[in-house]
């Protein structure tokens, strides 16, 4: 049969034993203190402020680690709270500007839709109006597509402007849409006259997004940056006094421009007949190959 470890009985012993040495002192010590609180009592204070001199110093450094401690806690949750909110704030920035350029889109084709309407009511023998809804920008050739076809009466030949100037003119006609030569297309000739003067000129398309201006009179270079080029009405196809373009810089005897009407940033266009209807049975539309 199994007996007890000796070693193991002994430090039970002894750990009984101080055990019942440390309560006595204890139920000792109180018994003294008791006493002297009665029978002394300023030498009961003077034994409880040397206690409390000998445990300040520990109770106050147990102080700044509690206190540590919460602040480390208080800012982990402020900093987390802080990133939180940074977060939400960059999600509604980004919403914000977002908004603020759906609006601003919105604005510009209100604009140009009042701007469009208005120049239907100022040009009563206007034919249709419609929306550009396409353009060429990769290709040499440059054409448009409008959102207007045969069924609001449109025919090949007629010429199309939007309230900055001229487009260029039909020379494709489905049911629903219709084709755009652009005034920057190579095949494109714009009679026109400089604003400023009155001189005559030709206004011939690049092919890539400009219009090269040539005055009729072989001599001076009669153009200065900035000048306007509008439509004279010779030929009987476009009427006059339409924005072309604005000289950018001058080239030998003659000028290079932008037009003023440019697809990338017109939403609307009106299509007008021929200034003079004969013009369009003499009009033979170009060939739509590059």
């Amino acid at each position: 049969m199994a007996t007890a470890r000796p070693g193991w009985s002994r430090r039970a012993q002894y750990g009984l034993f101080f055990s019942l040495l440390a309560v006595i002192a204890g139920i000792v010590v109180g018994l003294i203190l008791l006493v002297i609180s009665l029978v002394a009592p300023q030498d009961f204070a003077r034994i409880r402020g040397a206690a409390l001199d000998v445990t300040g110093p520990v109770t106050s450094s147990l102080h700044e680690v509690t206190a540590t401690a919460q602040g480390l806690v208080t800012g982990a949750d402020d900093y987390w709270d802080a990133v939180r909110q940074n977060g939400e704030l960059k999600r509604e920035r980004k919403a914000m500007l977002q908004r603020m350029v759906e609006a601003k889109a919105i604005f510009d084709e209100n604009r140009q839709l009042k701007a469009a309407l208005q120049l239907r009511q100022e040009t009563h023998d206007a034919i249709a109006a419609g929306r550009i809804v396409g353009s060429s920008f990769n290709s040499p050739r440059r054409f448009a597509i409008l959102s207007a076809g045969a069924r609001d009466g449109i025919r090949e030949g007629m010429p199309v402007r939007s309230p900055d100037g001229l487009v260029g003119r039909i020379i494709d006609v489905g049911q629903f849409a219709s084709r755009v030569l652009l005034v920057s297309d190579r095949t494109s000739i714009v009679p026109g006259r400089l604003l400023r003067s009155g001189i005559p000129v030709i206004a011939q398309g690049r092919g890539d997004g400009t219009i090269e201006v040539r005055p009729l009179e072989v001599g001076r270079n009669p153009f200065k940056p900035g000048d306007l080029i509008i439509s004279s009405g010779t030929g009987g196809l476009y009427p006059p006094l339409v924005p072309v373009a604005r000289v950018v810089r001058l080239k030998g005897d003659g000028a290079i421009g932008l037009p003023l009407a440019d697809p990338a940033s017109t939403s609307f266009a009106i299509v007008e007949p021929p200034f003079e209807p004969a013009a369009m049975a003499d009009e033979s539309p170009p060939s739509t190959a590059p």
